[in-house]
């Protein structure tokens, strides 16, 4: 049982970011290239999905550059909040709503952004006292009339729609007041990383958050 309480707020640790890099990263060679190519382009935050053998090593390696505050995708259990926060992990991010994983996350004090799909999980998610959820996926789910549908009843809540979304779509959704990052896949796809092509990384995080700022 969580007896601390409700985890801190993540927009205390993503510092005014509005596009969040959200990487699988096979090998943590890539790590620190991709880290330099992620500032470089102007990005402050950046998730590392827990879906690779090397997810822990590659989240420590970008942990440690400084540049960037690196969080953990794809955390499905408690044991994994516990390893993500002890390689370096600043925030925890779920693909759905899990009591465990919200009490664990609250018990070592860091931010946790659960996933939501429907009115019932964003519900849950409000009783346990976390005002910011992650949307997923948000491009299957129907995109921006489901967030907007979403966000009407629950005034106060904010999103990290994330899933499907390219850089097409950015604008849009940080158009949503209710909006607080976008998550986008798009900035380092494995295709990039596999070509070791860390210019293109840059360009497309120097394109997303100059427009994320305008």
């Amino acid at each position: 049982m969580n007896t601390t309480g409700p985890a801190p707020d993540p927009a205390t640790v993503l510092t005014g970011a509005r596009v969040m890099p959200v990487l699988t990263v096979p090998s943590r060679t890539m790590a620190a290239p991709l880290a330099e190519a992620l500032v470089a382009g102007g990005a402050r935050c950046a998730e590392v999905t827990f879906r690779t053998p090397d997810a822990e090593q590659v989240l420590e390696a970008m942990a440690a550059h400084g540049g960037l505050t690196v969080g953990a995708g794809t955390v499905l259990t408690p044991e994994q909040a516990e390893r993500a926060v002890a390689a370096g992990a600043r925030f925890v991010v779920s693909p759905g709503f899990d009591e465990q994983v919200v009490a664990r996350c609250g018990e070592l004090r860091v931010p946790v952004i659960p996933g939501v799909a429907t009115a019932t999980e964003l519900m849950r998610a409000l009783r346990a006292g976390l005002h910011t959820v992650k949307l997923f996926p948000a491009e299957p789910l129907g995109g921006l009339p489901t967030l907007r549908a979403l966000a009407a009843p629950f005034p106060g809540t904010r999103f990290i729609p994330t899933g499907g979304i390219r850089a097409a779509h950015l604008t849009a959704y940080l158009a949503e007041p209710s909006v607080l990052a976008v998550g986008g896949t798009w900035l380092a796809t494995p295709g990039h990383l596999e070509r070791g092509d860390y210019e293109e990384i840059r360009r497309l995080t120097a394109e997303a958050v100059t427009r994320s700022t305008s």
